[in-house]
C-alpha cells in the first residue's frame, strides 16, 4: 500500500558529509528540515519518513565513519504529523503508517554503523523515538522539551517508545514518562531531568552544540569515550504496573484507553522480541486512531495549540497600550503570586500595598522567599534573581500607583469593597491606565459604574494556582473600551497565559459551569444519596478530580458564596445548599486521605429520595449541557470552542473529553437536552 498525505509539511532529511577531526573518513549528517523556522516544528509523516529512508540509504552508501541526525535550529522533531489522523480511511492505513516509522527507524537501531542522535531543540512523540533508536544520544541543555505525549490525546507511543524506553530507563521512570507525564497536564521534561533519568548519554550546552556532538561522537567512534549504562531491573517489572494499573483504575475507571494499552504495550517490552513488540505497538495505534477518545483529543489539542493563540474577539493588538509599571492591590497569597509573576514575565517594577505594613511585608516577603527557592532548586540563576527582587516593593501608599500603567486588584470578593478600591484609586492613577480586577463571578459592569472612566475597567481572572494553570478569563464590561482589552490581552502574551474573551455575566466560564456541576452533585446528597454515592458518580468520565475533592479544592465556602452569586442571577438554575453552608462553618475537611470524612456527614441534614451513581451522573451532564447551550446563548463566549478551552486550561479537564462539548456530543447528552449537538459531526468525533 502507497501511503500519502496531500496536506503534510514534509520534513526533509538533508544529507551532508562532515570532516571530523581524529577520523579516518567522514561522518553522515542528517538534518531534520521542513523547511519553516521553530514555531512550525518538524514532523513525520509519509513524506517525511520516505526523505528519511533515503537518506539513511545514501548515507550508508558513502560507508561513514558514523551516522548522526539532528534538527533545524530549536527543533529535533516533535513527532508524527498527527493531522493527517483523521484522514486515514481504515485501519489497514493506520497499520501501515505504524510499520513505515518502525521499518525506517529500525534501520537506525540494526546499522552496523554506528547512530548518534544530536538532539539539538523540542523532541516529543515520534521524534523522540527517533532518538531512541539511535545507539547514542546527545541533549542540548537548551532544548525546550521532551516528552512522548500520546496518551495524553488519546494514542500511544506508536514508533518504538514502548519497548526501548522501559529497556533503556526502566520500568518504573518510563511508565512515569508514558502515561504518568501525558496524564498530569501533559507534563514534560527538561533537558537535565531527561539526562537524569538516562534518557541521553550526555548533556552539552547549547552555543556550540553541533561542534561538541560531533567531538563527543567521533571520541565514542575511536574508543576512547565509553558509554556506560545502568543495567535495568526487571524483577521489579510486574509490581511497577500492577502498582501503575490500580492508579489508573482508582483515577480514570478506564476511561482512557490508551493508558490502559500503553501499560499493557510496556508489559510487553519486558521479555518480548523487539520485532513482536512493535507489532503489538501497530495494532494498538491502529485500533485507537478510530476511537472516540483520539478525535476529541486531537479536538483538544487543537485548541491549545491554535485557539489559545489567536484568542476569537479579541481587538487589534495595535491599540495595546505599553506597560512600564504594575500595581497590585493586596498582599494576600493571590495579590503575592501576581506579583511574581508580573515581575518574572514583563520584568518591570511591580508594588504591592496593602491595609498595614505587616501585610505588605508579609506578601513581598512571599516573593522574595520564592525567588530565593527557585536560586536554590536551580532553576534561577542568582544575577536574574536579584534584578526580580528590586522591581518587587511594597508599600502602605496607593500614592505609588501613580505612575503606573496597569493596577490589578486582588481583595476580598465583596462588590462594595472593589467599587471603594476603584473609586479610591481613579484619583491617583493617570487616565490611561488600565485597571484590572481578579474576581471570580462578580460583574465588572457594576464595579465600574461609578467611575469617571469606566472604560478603563476590565476583568482579568487568574486561576489557582497561577504560576501553573494557563486560562485568563479576560472580561469586557458593558463600557470597556477596545484600548483596554488590547493591552489586558497584551499582557496575558507577555505572562504567556492562554486567554479567553468573556462577556460580563455572572461567574463568567469556568466557575459557572463548575458551581452548576458541583450544585447539581450536591443537590443529590441534600436529597439524601450518601456522599460516597455523590462523590463516585462521575468516575466514568475520567475527570481529573472527584466532586468532592474538587470542592475540597475550590473551598465549601468560597463555592457558597460564588452559588449564593448565581444563585441571585439564575434562581430556577442554581440552588443553595444549607449543608454546603454547614460544611463550609464548621471548618472540617470533606475528604481525608481519599476517604469521607465521617464527622462531615453527621452534620448533614437530608431527604430521603437517594438517587443512584447513574442517575447522579446523568443530572450533572444534563445540567453541563443546559448550562453551556445558555452560555452560548447568551454569547458568553464566541462559540463551544471557547468553552472547551475554558474547562481544559482553567480546570484541567482532559484532553480525552475534548474539554466537556464533546463528550456531551458523543454521549447524546446535547441534543437530549438542548435539541442539537454544540459540534457538528466530525469536529471532534468519528465522522457519520
Amino acid at each position: 500500500m502507497s501511503l500519502t498525505a496531500p496536506n503534510e509539511v514534509v520534513t526533509r532529511a538533508l544529507l551532508r558529509q562532515v570532516n571530523v577531526p581524529g577520523l579516518d573518513r567522514p561522518a553522515a549528517l542528517i538534518t531534520l528540515d521542513n523547511g519553516f523556522d521553530h514555531t512550525k516544528p518538524n514532523t513525520f509523516g509519509p513524506g517525511g519518513l520516505t526523505s528519511l529512508d533515503e537518506a539513511i540509504d545514501a548515507a550508508l552508501a558513502a560507508n561513514p565513519a558514523f551516522i548522526a541526525v539532528t534538527g533545524k535550529p530549536y527543533i529535533f522533531c516533535v513527532g508524527a504529523d498527527i493531522t493527517g489522523l483523521p484522514q486515514l480511511a481504515d485501519r489497514e492505513q493506520a497499520l501501515e503508517i505504524g510499520r513505515l516509522g518502525h521499518r525506517v527507524f529500525a534501520r537506525l537501531k540494526d546499522s552496523s554503523v554506528p547512530t548518534f542522535a544530536f538532539v539539538n531543540g523540542a523532541a516529543m512523540g515520534g521524534g523522540l523515538e527517533l532518538a531512541l533508536h539511535c545507539h547514542y544520544r546527545t541533549l542540548s541543555a537548551g532544548a525546550a522539551a521532551l516528552a512522548l505525549p500520546e496518551v495524553s490525546l488519546g494514542l500511544i507511543p506508536g514508533w518504538g517508545g514502548t519497548q526501548l524506553l522501559p529497556n533503556l530507563i526502566g520500568i518504573p521512570a518510563a511508565t512515569q514518562v508514558i502515561i504518568q507525564n501525558p496524564l498530569m497536564q501533559n507534563k514534560m521534561l527538561k533537558p537535565k531531568q531527561a539526562a537524569e533519568l538516562g534518557m541521553a548519554d550526555v548533556l552539552l550546552e547549547p552555543a556550540d552544540f553541533l561542534e561538541r556532538s560531533l567531538e563527543w561522537a567521533a571520541g565514542v567512534v575511536r574508543g576512547e569515550v565509553t558509554v556506560v549504562r545502568p543495567e535495568v531491573d526487571k524483577d521489579m517489572w510486574a509490581g511497577v504496573l500492577y502498582f501503575a494499573r490500580q492508579t489508573l483504575d482508582s483515577r480514570l475507571h478506564g476511561a482512557v484507553p490508551a493508558a490502559y494499552k500503553a501499560l499493557d504495550l510496556l508489559e510487553t517490552a519486558k521479555d518480548t522480541d523487539f520485532a513482536t513488540g512493535t507489532a503489538a505497538e501497530d495494532e494498538a495505534l491502529a485500533d485507537l486512531v478510530f476511537s472516540e477518545e483520539l478525535r476529541s483529543g486531537l479536538y483538544a489539542f487543537d485548541l491549545v495549540q491554535r485557539r489559545a493563540k489567536r484568542p476569537a474577539g479579541a481587538p487589534d493588538k495595535g491599540l495595546a497600550r505599553p506597560v512600564t509599571k504594575v500595581g497590585i492591590v493586596g498582599a494576600g497569597l493571590m495579590a503575592s503570586q501576581l506579583a511574581l509573576l508580573f515581575a518574572r514575565r514583563l520584568q518591570v517594577p511591580v508594588v504591592l500595598t496593602d491595609l498595614d505594613q505587616a501585610r505588605v511585608d508579609k506578601g513581598v516577603g512571599y516573593v522574595h522567599a520564592q525567588i530565593e527557592k527557585s536560586v536554590s532548586r536551580g532553576r534561577m540563576d542568582k544575577g536574574t534573581a536579584a534584578k526580580l527582587y528590586g522591581l518587587v516593593s511594597g508599600s502602605v501608599d496607593k500614592g505609588v500607583f501613580a505612575d503606573a500603567d496597569f493596577v490589578i486588584e486582588a481583595v476580598f470578593e465583596d462588590l462594595n469593597v472593589k467599587k471603594q478600591v476603584w473609586a479610591e484609586l481613579e484619583k491617583i492613577v493617570k487616565p490611561e491606565a488600565v485597571l484590572a480586577t481578579n474576581t471570580s463571578s462578580l460583574s465588572i459592569t457594576d464595579m465600574a459604574a461609578e467611575l469617571e472612566h469606566p472604560e478603563r475597567v476590565v476583568g482579568f481572572h487568574f486561576f489557582n494556582p497561577v504560576a501553573v494553570l494557563p486560562l485568563l478569563e479576560i472580561v469586557r464590561g458593558e463600557r470597556t473600551d477596545d484600548a483596554t482589552l488590547a493591552t489586558a490581552f497584551a499582557v496575558s502574551k507577555q505572562l504567556k497565559k492562554s486567554s479567553v474573551l468573556v462577556k460580563d455575566a455572572p461567574a463568567f466560564v469556568v466557575n459557572r459551569l463548575l458551581t452548576r456541576f458541583l450544585g447539581t452533585v450536591f443537590a443529590a446528597v441534600d436529597a439524601g444519596t450518601p456522599l460516597e454515592v455523590a462523590n463516585r458518580a462521575l468516575d466514568p468520565l475520567g475527570l481529573p478530580m472527584r466532586p468532592l475533592a474538587l470542592l475540597q479544592l475550590v473551598g465549601p465556602a468560597v463555592a457558597y458564596h460564588v452559588g449564593g452569586t448565581l444563585h441571585a442571577a439564575f434562581p430556577d438554575r442554581f440552588g443553595v445548599s444549607e449543608n454546603l453552608k454547614r460544611i463550609a462553618d464548621s471548618g472540617q475537611p470533606i475528604v481525608v486521605d481519599d476517604e469521607i470524612n465521617a464527622e462531615v456527614a453527621k452534620l448533614l441534614v437530608v431527604g430521603d429520595q437517594p438517587l443512584t451513581e447513574e442517575q447522579v451522573r446523568r443530572n450533572a451532564l444534563d445540567a453541563l449541557a443546559q448550562e453551556i447551550r445558555q452560555m452560548l446563548d447568551e454569547g458568553v463566549v464566541a462559540q463551544a470552542q471557547d468553552i472547551d478551552l475554558c474547562m481544559i486550561l482553567g480546570a484541567g479537564w482532559p484532553f480525552h473529553l475534548g474539554g466537556v462539548t464533546p463528550y456531551l456530543d458523543r454521549t447524546g447528552t446535547s441534543e437530549r437536552v438542548t435539541g442539537q449537538r454544540f459540534l457538528s459531526r466530525g469536529a471532534a468525533s468519528l465522522a457519520g
